[in-house]
């Protein structure tokens, strides 16, 4: 049972990689745009427990560190969407009108996407790394915030669903 989640799980994630560096970051949007990888790894913690959401969270940091898209040092996506994942599950988790009102979860899910590119940022800074200007990265995380505002009510359902076909533990015929 496990192994079937945790391989589900992978896949799920895997495909929607793929899809994020081959499809969706080719594309130009105004203002920065959006990461469906991103908006599925928050949304997955928001509708999990603390524990499989920090676990979501180390293998979604990984793939985003092993991305050649990136180009911070290894283990700083890691770190940020395990602290991020862990605390939007831990503060959603004993909640059920919280976790039950999809708009909350839109919600949450859009300012703890702006919060982890704030915090990529600013790490970043601390790490050496290279950054634009402050008002074309302060552009660009109020765009993001404004996109995935306006996706994640898109993805919600479907996420949801393979989040339960992930990890329902009722027999399927």
């Amino acid at each position: 049972m496990l192994l079937r989640r945790f391989g589900l799980t992978g896949t799920i994630f895997t495909f929607f990689f793929i899809i994020q560096e081959a499809v969706v970051s080719q594309l130009n949007f105004p203002a920065g745009g959006f990461s469906i990888f991103l908006i599925l790894t928050l949304l997955w913690a928001a509708l999990s427990t603390p524990e499989v959401a920090a676990a979501v969270g180390f293998g979604a940091g990984i793939l985003l560190d092993l991305s050649p898209s990136t180009s911070g040092p290894l283990g700083h996506w890691t770190l940020i969407l395990v602290l991020m994942s862990y605390a939007i599950a831990f503060f959603s988790y004993g909640d059920e009108n919280l976790r039950g009102n999809p708009l909350s979860v839109i919600l949450i899910v859009t300012l703890a996407q702006v919060i982890v590119l704030v915090s990529y940022l600013i790490t970043g800074f601390l790490l050496g790394n290279s950054a634009t200007s402050f008002a074309q990265s302060a552009i660009t995380i109020v765009g993001s915030g404004f996109w995935t505002l306006v996706v994640t009510p898109l993805m919600l359902p479907s996420v949801a669903w393979l989040h339960d076909l992930a990890f329902d533990s009722r027999m399927r015929i």
